[in-house]
């Protein structure tokens, strides 16, 4: 992680999912965890016993990702739209047009996106493209299957 701090925009929804799984790591999976190790230290050599090994990779991964949650937690900008913008903010539900079909987008930070539910990161080459748009316009979006065309028919 650099020293440079990014914003995390995310739904308030999404912030409260982090605090539980925040709050399942430090009250119940990191406890467990060092039971597991103190139970493998208690079996003797430790240089072959592959179950303290096991278990202290897995409470390796369960603080780091403690610290991860912290960081994006303590970045985090809740998204609230309104539905009155007239132009495509983060948060933002749009429907858009391309190539004759009919796609509806939810603009979400990147801890959210899930483009197979439609929901596109705000820093995606499509989301970002949609950014400060308004209905009716129409861009061009380079995507890793060639340009395509999208006219923006409403923001919800």
């Amino acid at each position: 992680m650099s020293d440079e701090q990014q914003i995390q925009y995310m739904t308030q929804d999404k912030i409260e999912d982090l605090k539980r799984e925040l709050q399942k790591l430090k009250d119940e999976v990191i406890p467990s965890l060092a039971k597991r190790i103190d139970d493998a230290r208690q079996m003797g050599d430790l240089s072959e016993n592959a179950e303290y090994h096991a278990a202290r990779e897995d409470m390796s991964w369960a603080q780091s990702r403690v610290q991860e949650i912290n960081y994006i937690l303590s970045n985090a900008v809740i998204i609230e739209h309104d539905g009155k913008h007239k132009i495509v903010t983060i948060g933002s539900q749009i429907t858009v047009k391309t190539k004759g079909i009919k796609k509806e987008y939810s603009i979400v930070g990147a801890q959210e996106a899930n483009p197979l539910a439609g929901k596109i990161s705000n820093e995606s080459p499509l989301g970002s493209s949609f950014l400060g748009k308004k209905k009716g316009e129409k861009i061009m979006v380079k995507l890793p299957a060639g340009v395509q065309e999208y006219e923006i028919t409403d923001i919800h």
